[in-house]
């Protein structure tokens, strides 16, 4: 009862289902001031959920939500923010039409008036120098025209921005999904500074270090209910996958040294500093600050291989895309739908669909990546993010493309099943199948062939075999030679 009185916000048996899908089971959660609360689990465990409850958002259909001891029976989301609590969405929410400034103007409503566009570039801009020294971001910009990774950084410092409502409770969804490690340690350095001067946090993330490395506390659920909670010190990484109930195996990152003779793609470019080559069979990582150019060189090789109007029946290239809802997912169709529309050439008889081979390749492929859902035929955003990241790898690795660009494709994706989908492109890979992977994650970097790091837009070092390692590519992506 003491921790009810003392929390910060306090969910209590809270049952929430959306049709036949038990989304939360009788959870209870308490965030206490001056703690970090991990909060991890599969996709589909229920986390987006319970955080949809702390928010605001979500009306739990029984349970209740209480903050500083009071009982809160109408809790919405207006009444959250007025009591401090701040959210960072895996799924972005800034408006890409506006100006951080604009962005930050509807944050903080009360900011009207004259020369609330002044007022509100000193606030972000305060926040984004605390969050992110050296960020180098214009408030004037566009949304639109910021990469992923500094719309990331703007969302983060806005929600732990102060505009005469303090933050007290930041909740972060995957916030480091879209940085590089320097980035990383940037925002989760300001987590600490923040909880240490009394705020409290949840943070949301499948890369485990972090959480067993940030939080004062650790919740695990699944299936929509909290299976395991205790002190972050009592878990290692073992046991908390172990929790999650994933029994992951070890990677070495060893990958046998291939043949350098049948090229899958050659291509140069005057602005990427050194030439680059993949070959047939090869895991090529794209590596460096995120921001640098990695993406804009996927692009350029998509746009080279790829028909200008009408797609063509045999690609040679199919993409991944990190930002599944800018240039990923079509948010009014099924899953079954964005699975299939780049496989419509295997799946049509004289320009039909037929259905019956559309629903059975769709059900192989839930089965294979494991995307939790009960019928393909549900809107694609009834699923969590990373179910979403899932139907885009099936559908690029579901063609014939022997070549797949993926733009760092794991964002929000469990620890599960990463290593399913490690171990599919590994298999894929000794079939001959060419993947260029651009991944903001060490160990992700640590399993492709070759690796070329990136630097103010150019490659600036190319590593293979021992020499790709976490010293060499920073080295690199800071300095521009490897060490």
């Amino acid at each position: 009862m003491d921790d009810v009185l003392k929390a910060m916000i306090a969910v209590e048996d809270a049952k929430v289902s959306f049709g036949a899908v038990r989304a939360l089971d009788g959870v209870t959660l308490r965030v206490m001031p001056g703690e970090c609360v991990g909060l991890v689990g599969h996709n589909g465990a229920g986390k987006s959920t319970i955080v949809s409850v702390i928010n605001g958002g979500l009306t739990p259909h029984e349970g209740s939500v209480a903050s500083d001891g009071e009982r809160l029976e109408r809790y919405g989301i207006n009444a959250a923010r007025g009591r401090g609590v701040r959210c960072v969405f895996q799924e972005l929410s800034l408006c890409p039409n506006l100006s951080i400034v604009e962005n930050t103007r509807i944050m903080h409503r009360h900011l009207g008036g004259f020369g609330w566009r002044r007022r509100a570039a000193k606030i972000i801009e305060r926040s984004l120098d605390a969050v992110f020294p050296g960020h180098g971001i214009d408030s004037g910009r566009v949304v639109g025209d910021l990469s992923i990774a500094e719309r990331q950084m703007v969302e983060i410092s806005m929600a732990f921005s102060d505009a005469g409502i303090a933050p007290r409770l930041v909740i972060l969804d995957e916030p480091t999904s879209s940085l590089d490690a320097s980035l990383a340690r940037q925002m989760l350095d300001h987590v600490r500074r923040f909880v240490a001067a009394g705020g409290s946090v949840i943070l949301i993330s499948h890369i485990l270090h972090e959480i067993l490395e940030t939080a004062d506390r650790i919740i695990v659920m699944k299936d929509g209910r909290v299976v395991a909670e205790r002190p972050a010190r009592e878990f290692d990484h073992h046991g908390l996958v172990k929790a999650m109930g994933t029994v992951v195996k070890e990677e070495t990152g060893d990958r046998p040294a291939r043949a350098q003779s049948e090229a899958a793609l050659v291509l140069s470019h005057q602005t990427a500093g050194r030439p680059f080559t993949a070959r047939k069979g090869e895991i090529i990582g794209l590596a460096g600050l995120a921001g640098h150019g990695q993406t804009e060189l996927l692009l350029a090789l998509h746009a080279a291989q790829s028909g200008n109007w009408l797609p063509e029946r045999d690609p040679l290239v199919t993409f991944v895309a990190g930002d599944r809802r800018l240039n990923g997912v079509f948010e009014l169709w099924s899953i079954l739908r964005n699975f299939s529309i780049a496989s419509l050439g295997d799946l049509s008889r004289r320009g039909v669909i037929v259905p019956d081979e559309e629903q059975t390749k769709g059900n192989d492929w839930k089965r294979r990546i494991e995307i939790r859902t009960p019928d393909m035929a549900s809107p694609i955003l009834s699923l969590s993010g990373g179910n979403q990241q899932k139907v885009l790898f099936a559908r690029a690795l579901a063609t014939h493309a022997p070549v797949v660009l993926m733009d760092d494709p794991m964002r929000g994706v469990d620890v599960g099943t990463k290593q399913e989908v490690y171990a599919i492109i590994r298999e894929e890979a000794s079939r001959g199948r060419t993947f260029i992977w651009y991944s903001t994650e060490m160990d992700e970097v640590r399993l492709c062939d070759r690796v070329y790091v990136f630097r103010e837009g150019r490659i600036t070092a190319e590593l293979a075999g021992d020499a790709v390692s976490e010293t060499n590519i920073i080295a690199a992506s800071f300095e521009g030679v490897a060490a």
